[in-house]
This record gives C-alpha cells, structure tokens and sequence, in this order.
C-alpha cells in the first residue's frame, strides 16, 4: 500500500523542518560558544587573580596578569552574547515554490 501526501501535507512538513533547522542554528550561533566558553574561563582567571599571592605578582612584573586577562577574557564573553542578543541570527528567507511553466 503507498501513501500519497498532499500538497498541503508537504508544505506542512517542510514548514515544521525548516524551524526545526532555524531552532537548531539558533542553538549552535557560534557566537553562543564563544561568548559562553570566554564568560566561564574570564570567571575562573578572575578569581585566580583575586587569590594571587605577592610571589606571584612579583613574576609578573608587579603586574596581577591573572586579573587583567580574566576581565578582559569576560568582557570579551559579555561582547559576544550581547551581540548575539541584538543582532540575532537572521532566519533563511523562505523559497518561492511557484514556478513558471
């Protein structure tokens, strides 16, 4: 037995896999792992630099280097997700199926 679909149950299934697909771009905006991967090594080099002994610092030229990258590293996370919150990820236009025959 063969099942035909209807003109209408196609456009239906194509209309549901293209948002399955925009949904699935949205989740993986490569600016979501940037931003979320700086935003969690920023928190940790941070705290590293808050608990950083004299000896340290003294390595460092008098510099708290594990300070200053680690809020740089989560300025650098913030600017990516922010930028992914406004300027979000343009769905596909959708293609004209009539053709000119």
């Amino acid at each position: 037995m063969s099942e035909f679909y209807s003109e209408k149950d196609l456009q239906r299934e194509v209309t549901e896999l293209q948002g399955k697909s925009a949904t699935a771009a949205r989740l993986f905006d490569i600016r979501r792992i940037i931003g979320g991967l700086f935003v969690i090594y920023g928190v940790i080099v941070t705290i590293a630099g808050f608990t950083a002994s004299d000896a340290d610092i003294d390595k460092a030229a008098g510099v708290n280097i594990n300070l200053w990258t680690g809020l740089g590293m989560l300025l650098l996370g913030l600017f990516f997700l922010a930028w992914l919150k406004l300027r979000p990820a343009a769905p596909a236009p959708p293609e004209d199926d009539e053709r000119v025959e």
